[in-house]
């Protein structure tokens, strides 16, 4: 049986969910594995009212509606856990040899005391490729997360009020603490299926269709499949696949797929996971003997200017999310074709001629398509998801987006 989509559940999801808000909220907000709030702002989407039923071979759970499902992810209050997380990104981005992360390491390294430890200079790494990551997590303030890495591990735990990056390749750690913002800081960076579940469930509004696409087995364990598919023209964006946890209401698996076809651009799911609460010793950590110990200054630039959790590559989420993820930018549109503005203030687009700068100019004006409208010239840089167009004249349009929408938005601000 196929879902179909109804207003009606708008008035509904809005008073239900309300309710059990005020129920939960004191409990939900102190727990890291507790949807946001902004999660139940769904109310305003078309969702669908009729359950898919399981394909054959797949776990036949109870009927459920998009609905209840939505209201299941938002009671769920998952503290304690501990499994293995597989994330592959495919963008299409051209192969630079190892360049991009380099550039990004050295960056970060520059800004951070050149620890190799450094959260940020590891893991740029998740932006392209396949991952094995380890995670645990026993409530808000204690978590860790490790990247497999060939020959090599890097951990990131964060224990109380310490926060430790160790990479065993180079023997480097990085120690930094929850008051170097001043906020509740977090170990984990976006990287679990429930990281990038709350950033779509933040996109759905009524340009969006949310509906039941029957069962399946995730790490073992049964879920149902949330389909959240953009009801736009115009946007790159295909569809979102989210398995939530039957018994728990978590999301255990995050697909996104690209309009265009093809593999997923980002593919992010559990091939095991336990909620027992993990051993205390799990968390423990102590630099080894010799290693280098970078420590993070409170009042550093890197620090005040780092990302929040979630933003940055959890936080390029397509619709309005996107937008509100980049600094000093206007959001034009809304929903899943938003498009993000801003004007760099370097006149002459991308640098040219027989100076360094110009030749990185070229390399850079070679991986992408010269456009030109009514706003004059640019170049769009195009990847299976993010399209982005510099004009000439220095502004930035980029957005989850065709280049068409891009050109026309352009042409629309000038």
């Amino acid at each position: 049986m196929a879902p179909y989509e109804s207003d009606d559940a708008v008035d509904a999801v809005q008073g239900d969910v309300a309710r059990d808000e005020d129920r939960h909220a004191g409990r939900r907000k102190a727990a890291r594995y507790a949807v946001p709030v902004a999660v139940v702002g769904v109310a305003a989407a078309t969702i669908g009212l009729v359950p898919a039923l399981a394909a054959s071979g797949d776990p036949d759970l109870p009927k459920i509606t998009a609905q209840q499902l939505i209201e299941k992810i938002a009671k769920s209050d998952v503290q304690q856990l501990s499994g293995t997380v597989r994330v592959s990104t495919d963008l299409g981005l051209p192969d630079l040899g190892g360049l991009e992360n380099n550039l990004a390491s050295g960056a970060t390294k520059g800004s951070a005391g050149g620890s190799s430890a450094d959260p940020q200079s590891q893991l740029s790494t998740l932006v392209t490729g396949t991952h094995t990551l380890r995670v645990a997590a026993d409530g808000p303030q204690r978590q860790k997360l490790s990247l497999l890495q060939s020959g090599s591990e890097y951990s990131l735990i964060h224990d109380g009020k310490d926060v430790w990056g160790y990479d065993s390749k180079s023997d480097e750690v990085y120690h930094g603490t929850s008051a170097d913002s001043g906020k509740d800081h977090r170990a984990e960076p976006p990287a679990t299926p429930k990281d990038f579940a709350d950033q779509a469930l933040k996109s759905v509004d009524d340009t969006t269709s949310v509906t039941v696409d029957g069962t399946e087995q995730v790490a073992g364990r049964d879920a149902y499949k949330l389909l959240i598919k953009p009801r736009q023209s115009g946007t790159t964006v295909g569809a979102i696949s989210i398995a939530v946890d039957a018994k728990t209401g978590m999301p255990l698996k995050f697909t996104l797929t690209p309009k265009s076809g093809g593999a997923a651009v980002l593919d992010v799911g559990f091939t095991q996971v336990s909620f027992a609460r993990p051993a205390g010793s799990t968390f423990a950590f102590t630099p080894p003997k010799g290693a280098k110990v970078t420590e993070q200054k409170a009042d550093s630039a890197a620090r005040k200017h780092a990302p929040e959790p979630g933003e940055g590559f959890g936080k390029g989420m397509p619709g309005e999310g996107f937008g509100k993820g980049m600094n000093a930018a206007n959001v034009l549109g809304k929903g899943w074709t938003s498009i993000a503005t801003f004007d760099t203030g370097a006149k002459g687009g991308l640098p040219t001629g027989g100076s360094k700068a110009g030749d990185l100019g070229g390399f850079l004006g070679s991986l992408g398509d010269k456009v030109s409208g009514k706003f004059g010239k640019g170049t769009v840089f195009s990847t299976r998801l993010v399209n982005a167009l510099i004009t000439d004249d220095g502004k930035v349009y980029a957005g989850a987006v065709t280049k068409a929408a891009l050109v026309k938005a352009a042409d629309a601000g000038k």
